[in-house]
């Protein structure tokens, strides 16, 4: 945990990190922040002042209260336990001063919106520097929720505005202990894990004992941020009535390179289904080129700099190279 760290002025000891960070009371000075700690009635207000578009459309996730806040798949995977639909920001936010904390509440969310399109002057007034890093900041409000453990491909900065949220976080090498769900049929995107974190089925979910040995949890205060690793697993929740979060996500690596998991899809396309022997020669293959350059200098030493080719740096140049290499093969 960091604290005293300049939300204008983020260290590369954060921004670099391998590991998650809680920033304690790094945006505590935010307007946001300081109408939160007055009350729910405060809160929203102060978000209601920066709806400038009254009738902007938002994406809203809602569920029965017999789902207890947990948004996830029905019994038997082939659908949901909650709906999705767009709405007003302003009939949200009223919705949100009428939701208390009664178990016959239903569950509700406004999830990963453009903060710059639904509350257009918000970050004038609440923000964190990020110059020089291409990042999106992205507003999740609602009531009591709970969001399955699951991953994201950027960095991650999530700050709290209004309410308290608790983070359970799990390093990637825990995957196969947290026991994911499908990754083309997904709540919201993402693939996530399908233990419900709050009752355990360790009969069903052997493993997940030892996911929870190196589970790092940390419950934050409105005024608290964490720095997420890219691909590191989080469950989050949201603990009261009315809370606010607000990302940042950026990409470590230019857009231009492409998104990994797309190499995934096309993986589970083009080799999942090969003869044993034949994929450990392509695992031979992808640890040669790809997975362990950075730990073996000699990998392409036979091979002289300038006949590298698309097997050197990759730059804005060789990665169009890449590209239509690429767009070649697949359109055969």
């Amino acid at each position: 945990m960091l604290s005293g760290v300049d939300a204008n002025n983020l260290p590369a000891e954060v921004l670099n990190a391998d590991k998650p960070i809680v920033l304690k009371g790094l945006v505590s000075h935010w307007p946001a922040v300081k109408a939160a700690q007055q009350g729910k009635a405060e809160a929203i207000a102060y978000m209601r002042s920066h709806s400038q578009h009254k009738q902007q459309q938002v994406m809203v996730f809602k569920g029965k209260p017999e789902i207890k806040g947990r948004f996830f798949y029905n019994n038997d995977l082939s659908g949901f336990n909650f709906d999705r639909s767009g709405a007003s920001l302003d009939s949200m936010l009223t919705q949100f001063e009428l939701l208390g904390e009664s178990d016959t509440d239903p569950a509700c969310y406004i999830g990963s919106t453009s903060v710059d399109s639904c509350c257009p002057s918000f970050r004038e007034q609440n923000d964190i520097n990020l110059v020089g890093l291409d990042s999106l900041a992205s507003v999740w409000m609602g009531n009591q929720t709970r969001i399955a453990a699951h991953f994201d491909s950027p960095n991650n900065i999530a700050c709290v505005s209004a309410g308290r949220r608790r983070f359970t976080l799990f390093p990637p090498e825990q995957l196969a202990n947290l026991y994911v769900g499908p990754v083309d049929f997904t709540p919201a995107g993402q693939a996530i894990s399908l233990v419900d974190f709050h009752e355990p089925d360790f009969t069903r979910y052997p493993r997940f004992k030892d996911a929870l040995q190196e589970a790092q949890v940390a419950e934050l205060e409105a005024g608290d941020a964490i720095y997420i690793p890219s691909m590191w697993w989080h469950h989050v929740e949201a603990l009261d009535a009315f809370n606010v979060l607000i990302n940042y996500w950026w990409r470590s690596s230019p857009v231009i390179m492409g998104a990994p998991m797309d190499t995934l899809v096309h993986a589970l396309l083009s080799i999942k289904t090969l003869p044993a022997e034949q994929k450990r020669a392509w695992q031979t293959l992808f640890n040669y080129y790809v997975f362990e350059q950075e730990t073996d200098a000699d990998t392409l030493a036979h091979i002289p700099d300038k006949a590298l080719g698309v097997l050197g740096d990759i730059d804005d140049a060789t990665a169009k190279q890449l590209w239509a290499m690429l767009r070649r093969k697949l359109d055969k």
